[in-house]
């Protein structure tokens, strides 16, 4: 009898395109019987926090205060330079200053949210909403700033929006390491062996798609917000890298960091569990 392992990734491109072989069955399920739902990532962190999930991806926020819970998978994670949230205006020249402004952000577990209060404590009221509504709420004055993540990282200039700054860029400049922005994780309930099997179908998974990159095309534009070819590779090229395939000793160190950033704001506690990758 197959066990069953109740997977859950984002819709958005890097995931749909590392796991494309495996919706589709076009790898091996070694034995397991995987149960899989495409969801927002906010809504995937709320998942996990209500054990409603085997495996799944999370924001790795989220997964610092999961930590006692669950596993990082070392491969399928967005970590790297020059993939961070942006923090978009409304206005050119604009700065979160005061309460009397409006940032939106992704998701209350989301790392996007995370870096905001890190770098802009205090500096504007903050409101959680589906990454998708960010951009549109910006261009109709509906809120001051936004912090973007998915296709908006590439789209937000042509949609006459204005760069604040760069997160991404802020937090490598502050700690010399990639930054951790997801990743799929696994429950500590699950026997090792398991969560090896599963680690190895997404592993099989992810090669598929680099060695046939244009086959995911077809699953990454059924969930995509931008329909543009060529903006969704734009995407995995910045998204799919070298720690997608195995986090390794630098994916540890990027989630000590990070780990260590949330206690010095108060967002975990110092005695909490380290994040850790299944060897």
């Amino acid at each position: 009898m197959s066990t069953l392992i109740r997977l859950a990734i984002s819709t958005c491109p890097n995931d749909t395109f590392a796991f494309h072989a495996l919706l589709h069955r076009l790898v091996d399920w070694r034995g397991l019987d995987f149960q899989i739902e495409l969801l927002d990532i906010q809504q995937l962190n709320d998942r996990l926090f209500r054990g409603e999930l085997d495996v799944a991806k999370a924001s790795f926020h989220a997964g610092l205060l999961l930590a006692d819970r669950i596993w990082v998978l070392p491969s399928g994670s967005a970590l790297g330079f020059g993939v961070g949230p942006l923090l978009l205006a409304a206005k050119r020249e604009d700065v979160p200053t005061n309460a009397s402004q409006l940032t939106l952000c992704p998701g209350q577990h989301t790392t996007a949210s995370l870096l905001f209060r890190m770098f802009y404590a205090n500096t504007s009221r903050m409101e959680q909403v589906l990454f998708s509504e960010i951009m549109p709420s910006l261009k109709e004055h509906r809120a001051d700033f936004g912090v973007c993540i998915h296709e908006g990282r590439f789209t937000w200039e042509h949609e006459g929006l204005f760069l604040v700054e760069d997160l991404g860029t802020r937090w490598e400049t502050e700690t010399q390491c990639p930054l951790p922005l997801g990743g799929i994780v696994g429950s500590r309930d699950l026997p090792l062996d398991t969560l090896r099997t599963v680690q190895a179908v997404i592993r099989d998974s992810l090669r598929f798609a680099l060695e046939h990159r244009s086959a995911p095309l077809p699953t990454m534009r059924l969930y995509a917000q931008e329909m543009n070819d060529a903006v969704l590779m734009q995407h995995v090229d910045l998204y799919v890298n070298e720690w997608t395939l195995e986090l390794g000793k630098t994916g540890q160190m990027a989630l000590d960091q990070l780990s260590s950033r949330a206690r010095q704001i108060g967002i975990l506690s110092d005695g909490s569990r380290r994040l850790e990758i299944l060897e």
